[in-house]
């Protein structure tokens, strides 16, 4: 499990602690429980995740843009899912997350988790957030340029999978490569209707259920270079 450290993480103005005390407060009002992601959201310098001309709408409620038609998924969205993922992995549990984008998901998991293994298939993007995560001294994040559909059978199987980005069909893969008990968080739809699912492996079967309503960027097959 990794801490953060940087030079820049107390933010000032509108990235101060105080604006993401206002946050996790909105993160409560909205159903989020648990300590540690609430703590991983106060702690976490969203700011350091996106360019600077658009920090000062860091610690709003919103997805904003990190370029190459990607988004940061806004707070709320990233809380729910971490808290599911939590709720469900063992001590020292090792995920899987398909969509590293600029890399804010996996270090708010990286602080709970024993490893967090993440694909991107852009590899541009991948570079920038390899360095980020560096910077950051987020030492339990492994990186990896690949089609996220494919996951990483290396490692696998995987306790918890998280993907961050919406299949039209759950990718067999993934399902393949989740641990007995293991749950696969992924929002599943076109672009007019996604649903957050929870998917469970238990005895050899999967159990299905939907979380909520969601929008994301779609996952995409092949890597872009």
């Amino acid at each position: 499990m990794s801490s953060i450290r940087h030079e820049g993480i107390d933010g000032i103005g509108m990235t101060s602690l105080r604006t993401r005390e206002r946050l996790v407060t909105r993160l409560i009002d909205q159903g989020i429980q648990r300590i540690d992601v609430l703590d991983a959201i106060r702690s976490t310098p969203r700011h350091l995740f996106i360019d600077e001309a658009m920090s000062h709408r860091a610690y709003e409620d919103v997805a904003l843009p990190i370029g190459f038609n990607q988004t940061i998924s806004q707070p709320y969205i990233v809380a729910r899912m971490t808290e599911v993922i939590l709720n469900a992995a063992p001590e020292n549990a090792v995920i899987l997350e398909i969509g590293t984008g600029c890399g804010y998901q996996s270090a708010i998991l990286a602080g709970s988790v024993k490893h967090v293994y993440s694909i991107e298939r852009i590899r541009p993007l991948l570079e920038r957030t390899r360095n980020r995560l560096r910077e950051l001294r987020i030492r339990n994040v492994s990186v990896k340029c690949e089609d996220g559909n494919l996951g990483w059978p290396q490692h696998a199987p995987f306790d918890c999978i998280i993907t961050t980005a919406a299949a039209s069909e759950v990718p067999p893969a993934l399902l393949d490569q989740l641990a007995e008990g293991g749950v696969l968080v992924i929002p599943v739809g076109g672009r007019d209707h996604q649903e957050l699912k929870l998917y469970r492996k238990k005895d050899g079967q999967i159990e299905e259920e939907t979380l909520e309503l969601v929008r994301f960027v779609p996952l995409l097959n092949g890597v872009e270079n």
